[in-house]
């Protein structure tokens, strides 16, 4: 306390405040705020957000014979034929791999089934792996005659083999390729379809590959005619057309017409018509088909006995006038075949394989059954309605864009689960053929894998994996 007075002392001797006899008191040290402690920023490394994998996606099939699949057939030493093939394999890209030469007489309209088998097996020698259908460059022979006659075509096609052919009313065999979801016939149903070019003058050649060319794609507006004539042994195939216009009535850019003439009256064809996409008949002679304008990719054809009978006809209509016509595609027999409708083009059936993506040589090939006494004429590969499908997430959503689904058949996206199982996302059904853009729910997020379900290629009434993811 001593201290303490000494200090108060002090204090009182600083002047003006007066003395005091008071005790001193006692009195605690003032507090002195410490100074604030600074506390250091410690910066973390951030936190990444959880990984969420992408969806799955999955390619939709786009098969077809192509450039890579087309075997082109020379006689070889025939310059009309090798300028053909020049051109057809620069202006299509045709691997040279892909060129098979073969010795044959051309001068002539017929090939002995001796001389055919020789050519036949030295063509399927030489053809790569993988080719799915041959195109001829050449005109004659058109056929190869033994005891009975099969178009060049269909022989190169389904071997020469007289269950195929015989003259008159006679059933023959069906095509396994007929009205098929095959794009691979050769892998699938062991067959190469088969087309012969048709053209008999190299400017006729370039004129006709040229067509092909500009249908690649070009997804065409136009016009199709389906007429019931008033030669009515040559007119039974009208039953398949009387309800395809209003079956693809609506449908963007194809309008099909069916022209009633059975009871005369009126005309047995049509005439200055434009943008002929399909034309259909039955007689043996066709006048004004000159006066038409036929879309590139353009069929048509008529039913008669000897069309393909190359190159008079047997003084009715060659095939071949459609083509200077300006279609680019055509098909007639070459030996009686009664007017039996299996042996010629089904028009439902074609413009259906056709509008779906299918190339020439497929559409109209799946469109006959019993083709053996056919001929089949053309560029192949022309393919006015090219398949390019689209499969994408939208919005939390798969959208898939196709116009491949067949009309009335059952599709469905599956996803592979965690445990393995296959569980449906959706299931999908067309009334027609027609560009579709179709929805999905995305899988769950452990789901491993997708498939796409459809029509089996050599069996469209069973359900088959027509692609997966990876």
């Amino acid at each position: 306390m001593a201290a303490l007075g000494v200090m108060f002392a002090g204090l009182n001797g600083c002047g003006g405040g007066g003395a005091s006899n008071a005790p001193a008191t006692a009195t605690a040290d003032p507090v002195v705020p410490a100074p604030p402690v600074s506390t250091p920023v410690v910066t973390l490394p951030p936190v990444p957000d959880p990984v969420v994998a992408a969806p799955l996606i999955l390619g939709l099939p786009v098969g077809g014979v192509s450039a890579a699949t087309l075997g082109v057939v020379v006689a070889q030493g025939d310059d009309l034929s090798e300028a053909i093939a020049s051109y057809y394999v620069n202006a299509r890209g045709i691997p040279a791999t892909n060129v098979i030469r073969v010795n044959v007489n051309a001068a002539s309209d017929t090939l002995s089934v001796a001389d055919f088998a020789v050519m036949k097996a030295e063509v399927d020698a030489k053809l790569p792996a993988g080719i799915q259908a041959t195109l001829l460059t050449w005109v004659r022979p058109s056929r190869v005659t033994g005891s009975c006659t099969m178009g060049m075509t269909s022989a190169m096609a389904l071997g020469y083999d007289t269950g195929y052919c015989g003259g008159g009313c006679v059933n023959t065999k069906a095509s396994p390729y007929f009205d098929s979801e095959s794009g691979m016939p050769w892998q699938d149903v062991s067959m190469r379809p088969s087309m012969m070019l048709g053209a008999t003058t190299m400017a006729a050649a370039k004129s006709l590959i040229d067509r092909g060319l500009l249908a690649d794609n070009s997804q065409p507006g136009g016009d199709g005619y389906l007429l019931r004539t008033s030669d009515t042994a040559r007119s039974v195939r009208f039953s398949d057309y009387t309800n395809l216009p209003a079956s693809w009535a609506g449908n963007p850019g194809l309008q099909l017409n069916y022209i009633d003439n059975s009871a005369g009256g009126s005309a047995d064809n049509i005439s200055n018509k434009k943008d002929v996409l399909f034309y259909f008949t039955g007689l043996a002679q066709v006048s004004g088909t000159g006066s038409n304008s036929f879309r590139p990719g353009g069929i048509a054809d008529h039913l008669t006995s000897f069309g393909g009978l190359l190159p008079l006809a047997n003084g009715q209509m060659p095939i071949t006038a459609w083509l200077d016509a300006g279609a680019t595609a055509s098909y007639g027999t070459v030996e009686e075949p009664c007017n039996y409708t299996q042996k010629f083009s089904k028009a439902s059936v074609l413009i259906d394989h056709y509008y779906r993506g299918d190339t020439l040589v497929e559409a109209y090939w799946k469109s006959v059954q019993w083709p053996g006494q056919g001929l089949f004429i053309g560029e192949p590969l022309a393919r006015p309605f090219a398949e390019v499908p689209a499969f994408e997430v939208v919005n939390g959503q798969y959208r898939i864009t196709t116009r491949s689904l067949r009309a009335k058949a059952s599709y469905s996206l599956q996803y592979k689960a965690a445990n393995g199982s296959w569980e449906n996302l959706a299931s999908f059904s067309a009334t027609r053929a027609q560009s579709q853009t179709l929805w999905s729910p995305l899988p769950p997020s452990d789901a491993t894998q997708l498939r796409w379900l459809g029509p089996c290629p050599n069996g469209a009434a069973q359900q088959c994996t027509l692609a997966t993811s990876r």
